[in-house]
């Protein structure tokens, strides 16, 4: 920690404490397990679906490689919060400096725009698969997917760089002490002892805007295919068609609510507790990424397909080879 002068405090702090779940500091140990049996098998998971992917070349299609990225998102944002959550709650002294903070704060937002991002290409793909799929091939190339993942790269770094820059400039005097288990960042606004309000008009107005406007690009994307969709005459087609459309919609479900429902929360349950604010984030943190894997290893009938042709025993062959074939019997 060092302490240097300012215009509004004498002191300002430059590390911290993560207290991980303030309320349970007695027992914290005894989260170590759970949260661990969870991350390993949110990697566990994700990282099973994104093999079987990049070893099936009949799965190296658009959709496919998206889903692929989509999990390997997941497996950075669990990496991201839960090894230093674990670390806080093996030691007292998880203390982390104002830079690691913010570099954690942004690679965490980083990643829940980025995955929704992400999202709205997958979006574009079926869009473009369900209502043009004879020009499918020719639209939706590698090059354009490239693009579309470096947009949304870009996209992501624009909207969560001026809520992290400006979280840089602030004075922390109040405590050193953040009372969450990541660099969340109202938990590490409420240490400032100068004016914040731009911090919070920025943070909120980004979330809302970039929440409404994917939202709004997801209804109208899926109005369409979904009206698309039942416009076809085959009804084995049609089925296909809607059964996709339903593992997406299941994801964005589920990243959506949690997100919002944490932030609702936050804002609205003033008298919870804070270990029950910390919880919530955990959980819109960590259940898209325990999910995703389930709803496309489970609903894509090809993904499902190859992950059940790995789990089953294979067949001793050599006998069999070893045996001339019926047309190699003597008369």
């Amino acid at each position: 920690m060092s302490a240097w002068g300012n215009g509004n405090s004498n002191m300002s702090y430059t590390s911290f404490l993560l207290m991980g779940f303030p309320g349970l500091q007695q027992t914290r140990t005894l989260l170590v397990l759970p949260f661990l049996s969870l991350y390993l098998v949110i990697v566990s998971a994700n990282a099973l679906v994104i093999h079987t992917v990049a070893a099936q070349r009949s799965l190296h299609q658009p959709m496919y490689l998206l889903i692929a990225l989509l999990l390997a998102v997941n497996i950075c944002a669990a990496t991201t919060v839960v090894p230093p959550m674990l670390f806080s709650f093996s030691t007292r002294f998880n203390r982390i400096s104002l830079a690691r903070c913010l570099v954690q704060m942004f690679c965490i937002y980083f990643l829940i725009v980025f995955d929704c991002n992400i999202l709205l290409v997958m979006a574009l793909d079926r869009y473009v698969a369900i209502c043009n799929p004879l020009r499918y091939p020719e639209i939706v190339t590698g090059q354009l997917l490239a693009c579309l993942v470096g947009v949304g790269a870009a996209r992501s770094t624009g909207i969560v760089a001026p809520v992290v820059g400006l979280a840089s400039r602030v004075h922390f005097c109040r405590s050193d002490v953040i009372h969450h288990f990541a660099c969340e960042h109202m938990a590490l606004m409420k240490l400032s002892c100068g004016d914040i309000s731009l911090n919070k008009t920025v943070g909120l107005t980004v979330r809302i805007f970039n929440r409404v406007l994917d939202m709004l690009l997801l209804g109208a994307s899926y109005a369409r295919i979904i009206h698309a969709a039942f416009r076809i005459s085959s009804g084995r087609a049609r089925s296909k068609a809607l059964n996709t459309c339903g593992s997406h919609l299941l994801v964005i479900f589920s990243v959506y609510s949690s997100t919002m429902s944490s932030s609702i929360v936050y804002r609205v349950a003033r008298t919870a507790s804070q270990d029950v604010h910390n919880l919530l984030s955990a959980f819109y943190l960590l259940l898209p990424c325990l999910i995703n894997p389930i709803s496309y290893g489970a609903r894509t009938k090809e993904i499902r397909q190859h992950l059940f042709q790995r789990a089953q025993p294979q067949v001793p062959t050599e006998k069999a080879q070893s045996l001339p074939s019926h047309r190699e019997l003597p008369a």
